[in-house]
């Protein structure tokens, strides 16, 4: 009985919500969480937070397995995006190991910070437009939402404190290896001129040729919002350098 329980419930992957639950086991909500919690006593199933469950696999202990991250966060806001810092490193784009996986979503959610199995989540909200550039990528069996690599350069941009910082952005960039095409495009595309600037100046940096609009403003911005606010201004870009630029010229 239970074997065909795991079977049913798995029918559609690793994961599965309440409801799914609730048509798979063909009863009502109060016999499915009867079913539920006996099946997470006995340590066959999980539940990765409210109405949202995991199956454990045939051999594993309760509480010592885990899907891989990005599963877990597929599921805990719709719709969603995995993008910044948490793109940059599946991309190869960051050596550093970020200890939060970052997810953005247009939807509303109460809880922006969340803790599942040891692992930090934070949900991102923009606004709807400002999704776009996703692409799929099979991982343990799931289709996962992530955005495009170009997509992921001009997200980080647009809020470096969830890219570990601009210098991040910067040893990504400075490889070259993006469609600056894609890139120009989807600068102007997310409708923050910050991202123009910062992309520009960075390019700038690197000797990248990359064609983007002029500026028509007067303010200046932090070219890293997330670190002291002290730096020389830069006329062209309207930014306000307050990073060291020798830091960024030794990535060169």
């Amino acid at each position: 009985m239970r074997n065909a329980q795991i079977r049913n419930l798995s029918q559609n992957g690793s994961t599965f919500t309440f409801s799914e639950a609730k048509s798979i086991i063909g009863s009502d909500s109060n016999v499915t969480k009867v079913v539920l919690s006996r099946l997470e006593k006995q340590g066959w199933v999980e539940r990765i937070e409210r109405g949202k469950y995991l199956i454990i696999p045939l051999g594993s202990e309760k509480g010592k397995h885990s899907l891989h991250e990005f599963v877990i966060g597929s599921m805990l806001v719709h719709p969603y995006c995995i993008s910044y810092w948490s793109a940059l490193h599946y991309y190869g784009l960051t050596e550093q190991i970020p200890n939060t996986v970052f997810i953005q979503t247009s939807s509303r959610k109460k809880k922006q910070h969340t803790e599942i199995f040891g692992v930090n989540y934070q949900i991102v909200r923009i606004k709807k437009d400002k999704i776009f550039g996703t692409r799929k990528e099979w991982i343990e069996e799931t289709q996962i939402v992530l955005a495009d690599r170009e997509k992921c350069i001009i997200d980080c941009l647009d809020k470096p404190q969830f890219s570990g910082g601009i210098i991040e952005v910067a040893k990504a960039l400075k490889d070259n290896s993006f469609d600056l095409n894609k890139l120009a495009n989807y600068s102007v595309k997310i409708g923050n001129s910050g991202v123009i600037r910062r992309l520009g100046y960075l390019c700038e940096i690197f000797n990248i040729e990359i064609d983007l609009p002029g500026l028509n403003t007067r303010n200046y911005l932090y070219l890293d919002p997330k670190i002291p606010h002290d730096g020389q201004k830069n006329a062209r870009w309207r930014l306000i350098i307050n990073l060291d630029e020798m830091d960024l010229s030794s990535l060169i």
